[in-house]
């Protein structure tokens, strides 16, 4: 299996990229509408939902949070949304969100996605698929617009 991971640099501070990325504004920004939904605390259980197959409450990813330091550290379980996949409980990788002040206003920010099962369908894309969502990411907290992704 083959991990993914990226840094990248964000004009802002932990907290802000923290708010961004775990707050229904920034999710649905940047997630194809879906805001992050759940206790982000260590054994608690998250979803992203929004518009999707089964409407405008379709379960796109869920899983549970293994670790949570707001401002510094996410780290969650994945599994593809029911709608998705008859054996998506089968189907898991780990998503690890690491923030550390860089500077003043300034935040590094290095995603992981790894620990994938065996014929998880999404592993195939994730090289293509986080570079742009992440960068999306970081334009919209430096300028309050998301990247247009492509259809």
């Amino acid at each position: 299996m083959s991990d993914f991971e990226m840094t990248l640099y964000i004009a802002a501070d932990p907290q802000r990229v923290w708010d961004a990325i775990t707050g229904e504004e920034g999710s649905r920004a940047v997630m194809w509408g879906s805001a992050l939904r759940g206790d982000l605390t260590p054994g608690g259980r998250y979803e992203y939902v929004g518009p999707g197959q089964d409407g405008d409450e379709t379960v796109h990813v869920y899983g549970e949070v293994l670790q949570a330091e707001p401002g510094a550290l996410l780290q969650m379980t994945e599994h593809p949304g029911p709608t998705y996949r008859e054996n998506h409980a089968e189907l898991t990788s780990r998503m690890t969100w690491r923030l550390e002040a860089a500077a003043d206003g300034l935040t590094k920010l290095t995603f992981t996605n790894d620990q994938w099962s065996d014929a998880h369908p999404a592993e195939a894309e994730t090289e293509g698929t986080w570079p742009l969502v992440l960068s999306s990411f970081k334009s919209w907290i430096e300028t309050g617009r998301a990247l247009p992704f492509p259809s």
